[in-house]
């Protein structure tokens, strides 16, 4: 972990009231699908358990958590979009919406903002946050975009976003290292990515007694290694001796056509809502990761938060993710490292299932607050 110098350390913030008030924190993220708003509610949920903070969530209006039966508590469901037209009405309608959001802020009249994901509409959240000068931090998922994604950082206006913070929080080492090297004038505090848990805990891995399940599942792109899997899997012949699913949205490939024609293995290319991530993950024994570059992975902590074996290749942020995790195991980004690792995942335990992971998230949520130097 960083460690934070004088020099470094951030002013406090100061708080809009005097006395023994709690410190009020914004938690937003603006994207209606993913990892993002489960992010999001997470960490509002964890800086409410501090003592001396309250917090409010903001999501999209459309957020697909916030139709589930278990929908988080969030203060203020935010207008957003769901196709490129939608997009384009919302830049239309700046005026409309700066006038919602600043009466939005002034009713929840936070102390310090926290973007938890960034999102193509936050430069309208930081405008209304500068109008009433409150400061804002940013969760830093990725320092920089991934082939094959379709939002490009200069579209998100990530750079300005992250320069007018006055705290940024990656993920892994891995991102810290890249956000040094542009030189942004605001502390820097690495942190860790905490565990998603979904739902009662699974069976064990392989209590099925058949044979045994791997699962990749997440946005299929090209930085993903689907060839690098195919390959591996290939190189076991027309026996080869697991069932594969591979489950996500994504663009159409060559990778995934050979996937879907090989035996064992069944693709589902679709997005995969959260409602069904509970079953999907307890079907697997082990979660591959056949990475040709990471940050760090949300897969890998809903992995180690069920309590499944991990395979993944030591790229980016996942060895410092994976070290001493038990059952986790990593390997070159090749396919024949993938195949000759896969015969030793399960000769050791994986570890047991997450008991409390919301003690993770609330540590999480003391360090961001320990950085920040809030009261």
């Amino acid at each position: 972990m960083t460690v934070l110098t004088h020099e470094h350390r951030p002013a406090p913030v100061q708080r809009r009231q005097t006395g023994a008030s709690p410190l009020k924190i914004l938690v937003w993220h603006w994207g209606r699908r993913g990892a993002g708003p489960i992010f999001a509610a997470r960490l509002a949920a964890a800086f409410g358990t501090l003592d001396g903070c309250t917090a409010a969530l903001s999501l999209p209006a459309g957020a697909e958590i916030l139709a589930e039966p278990d929908a988080p508590d969030c203060a203020w469901r935010e207008p957003t979009y769901r196709t490129p037209i939608g997009y384009a009405g919302q830049l239309l309608a700046g005026p409309i919406a700066a006038r919602r959001i600043d009466r939005n802020l002034a009713a929840l009249n936070p102390d310090i903002a926290i973007c938890a994901m960034p999102a193509l509409l936050d430069r309208r959240m930081t405008a209304g946050l500068r109008r009433r000068k409150t400061p804002y931090a940013v969760i830093v998922h990725d320092a920089a975009g991934h082939p094959g994604e379709a939002l490009s950082f200069w579209l998100l206006g990530q750079h300005r976003l992250l320069r007018n913070a006055i705290g940024l929080f990656p993920l892994s080492g891995h991102v810290e290292t890249m956000l040094r090297q542009q030189n942004l004038p605001t502390t820097i505090q690495k942190l860790w990515l905490p565990p998603f848990s979904f739902g009662p805990p699974p069976p064990p891995p392989l209590a099925h007694r058949g044979k045994p399940r791997l699962l990749c599942f997440g946005r299929l792109l090209p930085y993903k290694g689907l060839d690098l899997l195919a390959d591996a899997l290939a190189s076991f012949g027309p026996n080869q001796p697991y069932d594969v699913r591979i489950c996500g949205d994504g663009p159409k490939s060559p990778e995934l056509g050979r996937l879907q024609a090989m035996p064992n293995v069944s693709v589902e290319h679709r997005w995969i809502p959260e409602a069904e991530l509970p079953a999907l993950i307890a079907w697997a024994d082990a979660i591959i990761l056949p990475y040709r570059e990471a940050s760090q992975s949300g897969v890998a902590a809903a992995a180690i938060a069920q309590g499944r074996y991990i395979l993944a290749t030591n790229v980016g942020g996942l060895p410092e993710q994976l070290k001493d995790v038990p059952g986790a195991k990593l390997c070159a980004p090749t396919a024949q490292a993938i195949a000759a690792t896969l015969p030793t995942l399960f000769e050791t335990p994986a570890a047991p299932p997450l008991t409390n992971p919301a003690t993770n998230w609330t540590q999480f949520a003391a360090s961001i607050r320990t950085a920040l130097a809030l009261g």
